[in-house]
């Protein structure tokens, strides 16, 4: 669902990302982590169509972005690390507006918005404004919002930040769900090491913009030549063993 080939952003200062590649499969939950500034957020924004590659093909579904990227963020559902919101709208307001841009259908919008505040624990704030919501509710609505057009694919970065420990249990348990019952493909970025242990069937460990390892926690254990041993212990080992680049 997901292929990167040969992706690289240079800025000419700042090689940004230097010739990815990876692919990920359908129904499959991707996890992206690294240190600050090792290219995640770059990638998943050339990923999301906000920024445009120096070089290489960014596959979505099947479709070559640079050709017809409309039709590619027609399958996203796309959540970035520093979301906007319109805080003069309610809840629901910023739901409609939201399914207006993906065509949501107007006979269907109001059965899906209310499924997905009440899936978020929203629905009692459904009709305040977003000014008034916390950031963790914030960042529960976005997510909620990128859902609304049931995309194919789902693309967040960092989407734990600002939530208490019951919400980020709530939102791993949906996006669990959207692979497993629903074949939903998710590309999840973040800092959070536990989460992309517990949640994501696959790693890929950036660092200065060059993808060194990726596979399950037990191939990336191997790959770090270690045995028992947490994600935190098997990304500090590969990034020190790489400190060259």
């Amino acid at each position: 669902m997901i292929k990167l080939s040969a992706l690289t952003k240079d800025y000419g200062t700042t090689l940004a990302v230097n010739n990815l590649n990876l692919n990920v499969a359908a129904g499959e939950i991707y996890g992206f982590i690294g240190p600050n500034g090792a290219g995640k957020t770059t990638t998943i924004r050339m990923m999301g169509g906000i920024l445009a590659p120096t070089s290489g093909i960014i596959t979505i579904g099947g479709v070559d972005m640079s050709k017809d990227p409309v039709q590619g963020k027609k399958m996203i559902g796309f959540v970035p690390d520093r979301p906007f919101l319109y805080e003069k709208l309610t809840g629901m307001e910023f739901l409609r507006f939201s399914g207006d841009l993906y065509n949501v259908e107007k006979k269907t919008f109001q059965q899906k918005a209310k499924f997905l505040l009440q899936q978020f624990a929203l629905w009692n704030w459904a009709d305040e404004l977003i000014e008034a919501y916390s950031h963790g509710m914030k960042q529960r609505l976005i997510i909620a919002s990128a859902l609304l057009h049931d995309p194919r694919i789902l693309i967040i970065d960092e989407p734990m930040v600002g939530l208490d420990p019951e919400a980020v249990h709530m939102v791993k348990d949906i996006l669990k769900d959207l692979s497993a019952n629903h074949h939903t493909t998710i590309f999840v970025s973040t800092h959070t090491l536990s989460l992309a242990e517990d949640l994501c069937h696959r790693i890929g460990l950036i660092h200065k913009g060059t993808l060194l390892a990726e596979g399950n926690l037990d191939e990336l254990k191997r790959i770090a030549k270690l045995g028992e041993a947490k994600l935190e212990e098997v990304f500090l080992t590969i990034i020190r063993e790489n400190t060259f680049i």
